[in-house]
């Protein structure tokens, strides 16, 4: 069993800042991370996009076209396939920002994506595959039956399937800690997941994004 469901949206840069932090800590204590879908589009759609939002509705859309990839990633090689997946598509969109033609031709944005990791190219043909669409909206529902509507990305689980299994939206962050700091951030928010009656702690202003 999994050690923490982490959900993402591959559109999002706050979810990839945690998401590294996160496979910092799991590689120093051994954790095992089970890589879960959550589709911004599929929220937002859900209650309704601002008028004239097209920005965010462009990356969203392309977010749950990558999440097919990922399902795809999945279907083939299982958890460790989506890890690897998420790596390079985060690497590539957020820290190189190598973006052009994701929203314009996002199969051949994808597949030279996956060629440059050495991933399978045939997973990008899944881009647009309604088969997989049910397994994303069923991860996003769980997501969200763990913390309640009204968050965004990432969600965290903490000791799923445990009895004292918690989940919350965040940590955002805005640079992923290493090391020691890595380690003393994971106990304070597994600590406050897991504590009985914690529903939420939350400040408004943020750091710009750091990728380093």
């Amino acid at each position: 069993m999994a050690d923490l469901d982490f959900f993402f949206d591959p559109g999002c840069p706050w979810a990839w800042v945690t998401s590294r932090w996160v496979t910092e800590v799991s590689a120093l204590r051994k954790f095992e991370v089970s890589w879960k879908f959550i589709s911004l589009s599929m929220i937002n759609t859900d209650k309704g996009y601002k008028p004239g939002d097209d920005y965010h509705k462009m990356i969203h859309t392309f977010g749950l076209q990558a999440l097919r990839v990922a399902s795809a990633a999945r279907a083939d090689a299982g958890n460790d396939a989506v890890a690897k997946f998420y790596t390079a598509i985060g690497t590539t969109v957020h820290v190189e920002k190598i973006r052009e033609g994701f929203d314009t031709d996002p199969h051949k944005f994808l597949s030279d994506m996956l060629s440059r990791h050495s991933l399978p190219t045939v997973w990008a043909d899944s881009l647009n595959d309604e088969t997989h669409t049910p397994v994303i909206r069923y991860e996003t529902d769980l997501a969200l039956s763990r913390t309640g509507k009204d968050v965004g990305t990432p969600i965290l689980t903490f000791k799923p399937g445990q009895p004292d299994e918690g989940s919350f939206f965040g940590p955002v962050i805005s640079k992923s800690p290493r090391g020691d700091e890595a380690l003393k951030l994971w106990d304070a928010v597994e600590t406050i997941a897991t504590t009985s009656g914690v529903a939420e702690l939350k400040r408004s202003l943020r750091s710009p994004l750091d990728f380093s």
